[in-house]
């Protein structure tokens, strides 16, 4: 069995520790996608986000697992992550990861709000490190004025 290859996201820590900018794209069943801007967290082997137990996303991803996580940054030097392969689901820890999501995107104090308000039924879909792949257009920018 061939060993899976880990990525290097080194030169990246800040891009997924922020509250980075994300946008999942999972497929309708009649092929068109369904892009939604998500947040998410890094957790060293995945890519989570937590999606609401009602979210139609559901159904897509249960029809069609394979989905598109692309983490980017707005601003110089423009670096990004992109996670291509299929989601798994889990029921297991989703209030945790709530928590953690909401709180990097909207503060300790209000990320609790929102997780008690959400609470923890929904799912964590799961996208694993050796699905991504980097880019930084560092090298190809003009110079700064």
């Amino acid at each position: 069995m061939d060993a899976q290859v880990r990525p290097d996201l080194s030169g990246f820590e800040s891009l997924l520790q922020a509250a980075s900018p994300a946008i999942l794209v999972v497929t309708r069943a009649d092929g068109t996608p369904v892009v939604s801007p998500v947040w998410f967290r890094f957790t060293g082997d995945a890519f989570e986000v937590v999606i609401a137990e009602k979210d139609p996303k559901l159904g897509h991803i249960g029809r069609n697992p394979n989905a598109v996580l692309t983490i980017f940054e707005p601003t110089p030097p423009f670096r990004g992550v992109e996670v291509r392969g299929p989601i798994s689901l889990r029921t297991e820890g989703v209030g945790e990861a709530r928590r953690a999501i909401s709180s990097r995107y909207l503060g300790p104090a209000s990320g609790a709000r929102f997780t008690a308000k959400r609470g923890d039924r929904g799912f964590v879909a799961s996208l694993p490190l050796s699905a991504a792949r980097t880019w930084d257009l560092r090298a190809i920018l003009p110079e700064p004025e």
